[in-house]
């Protein structure tokens, strides 16, 4: 007996995968309690050791922190997004002139490592006389990078489409242009969102490399309080509820895309029973878009035709 995609276990196979998932429980339950048991020795649980998470100043410093990745985070999300539509369209530009140049840009940009390049902003701009805030060093070196990946990924998004969805949007009177921005577009980003969902959620926990440059963002608090001995050096408490805190932040990022995510294919049904074309499930949208993009196309020229 087999499904469409792989044949079903046998009765030894259905065992074997039993035996290896109980194995991985108990592998994993013995590690968590592993590591609550060297909690508990090494004293990680006295009252001494969470006693700073007992005043508001301590939560305001964790908000402002939080503020500050979450701000540092906005700015570089909207602009590695700007710069990645950019340079993907001059990658698929037909002109040599064009496409060479900004693929070595993308190339080289991608090559660097982000904190090198918060590096040189900060540490190596006042050498030449200039000098640079923490919060825009961050930024924009976050944008560098992570605008000349998601370059890549909607340039692989649009080449990863079938031809004829091109050449349908040329048929029905579309310059290339036009052929990106509602053909191709689009789709690649329809396909590739969790892809640039996933490297959103980088973004920002890259934001996190701003605290080597002395930049108050969520990190820069954790460390600051976690080596506070005052409270006995709560290393590992802050450093659990900071991250908390970034995970919470990562699953609201995540949620919103695909909320987002869940919206653009609604609308793109309703713009397809709008265009007189018929419904498809999701997933099929392709064909869909294209249809309804001929349709219109077809009762803008017969209105044409019907003036003259």
């Amino acid at each position: 007996m087999s499904s469409v995609l792989y044949d079903v276990p046998g009765p030894r196979a259905v065992v074997r995968n039993r035996i290896l998932g109980l194995a991985t429980i108990v592998l994993v339950l013995a590690t968590a309690g592993w590591v609550i048991w060297r909690f508990a020795v090494t004293g990680q649980f006295a009252a001494a050791k969470w006693e700073i998470f007992s005043y508001g100043a301590i939560w305001q410093r964790l908000l402002d922190g939080a503020l500050a990745t979450l701000a540092a985070f906005a700015s570089a999300a909207v602009g590695a997004l700007v710069l990645g539509f950019v340079l993907a369209i001059g990658r698929l530009s037909d002109h040599a002139w064009i496409r060479v140049p900004v693929g070595w840009i993308t190339e080289v940009l991608r090559a660097v490592p982000v904190l090198v390049f918060m590096m040189l902003l900060y540490y190596g701009l006042p050498v030449v006389g200039m000098r640079m805030e923490p919060y825009w060093a961050v930024v924009i070196a976050l944008i560098a990078y992570n605008g000349s990946v998601l370059a890549e990924v909607i340039r692989a998004g649009v080449e990863s489409l079938p031809r004829g969805q091109g050449e349908a949007g040329y048929a029905i009177g579309l310059r290339k242009a036009g052929v990106l921005r509602l053909v191709l577009l689009p789709q690649a980003i329809r396909a590739m969102m969790p892809v640039i969902v996933a490297q959103l959620v980088v973004t920002l926990k890259d934001t996190a490399l701003g605290f080597i440059i002395t930049y108050p963002e969520l990190l820069y608090v954790i460390k600051l309080l976690g080596s506070n001995a005052v409270y006995a050096s709560p290393l590992i408490q802050t450093a659990l509820v900071g991250g908390s805190i970034y995970v919470a932040m990562c699953l609201a990022l995540s949620y919103v895309a695909y909320r987002i995510e869940q919206r653009s294919k609604r609308r793109q049904q309703q713009q397809a029973v709008a265009g007189g074309a018929p419904h498809h499930p999701v997933g099929q949208g392709t064909d869909t878009e294209l249809i309804a993009l001929q349709t219109r196309a077809g009762k803008r020229n017969r209105g044409g035709a019907g003036q003259g």
